[in-house]
């Protein structure tokens, strides 16, 4: 039998098999007994949500990997910690100060072992801040002669001494 043939056969076949269905092209395939078809609909997916604040200040400060420490700095041209921070949450619009230990009073406290990425995380008597970014990670302007960097928390001299978290005003 020719190929062109099998499919016009096929349909010919059903329906003598199923005499409830047809064979007309406007209806569709013949219809099963103890099937009801139903015409199919394309429900799109709903839209990717916006990415929260804190995930924007981690893709912001991941952005500064690399930059320079610079003592008092809190620009692209140079971070120290609490300028890496500030600036960021600055770009989301949200004033916060340029020093560690004012940075503690900001926000609402949470305990270490509960952050999030974008979470605000002290070290030392307050004297250090970085922003966590998960996985025991923070990113943070270490000191003179280093640049904006990852580091894991544990690989620091002195474990955390709190944790902060910047909520929209």
């Amino acid at each position: 039998m020719p190929r062109w043939l099998v499919i016009p056969v096929l349909l010919c076949a059903l329906t003598a098999a199923f005499p409830g269905g047809t064979a007309n092209a406007q209806d569709g395939p013949p219809a099963l007994p103890g099937i009801v078809a139903s015409p199919a609909r394309f429900v799109p997916p709903p839209p990717p949500a916006a990415p929260t604040l804190a995930e924007r200040a981690v893709k912001l400060a991941r952005a500064q990997l690399g930059v320079p420490y610079l003592w008092g700095g809190a620009s692209p041209a140079g971070f120290d910690c609490s300028g890496l921070v500030s600036w960021v949450y600055g770009q989301l619009g949200i004033s916060l100060p340029h020093n560690a230990a004012a940075l503690y009073g900001v926000g609402r406290p949470v305990p270490v072992s509960a952050m999030r990425p974008g979470d605000l995380v002290f070290f030392s008597g307050l004297g250090h801040v970085g922003l966590y970014v998960g996985n025991g990670r923070m990113i943070h302007a270490p000191q003179s002669g280093r640049d904006v960097e990852i580091e894991a928390l544990d690989a620091r001299s002195y474990p955390p001494v709190g944790a902060r978290r910047i909520t929209p005003l």
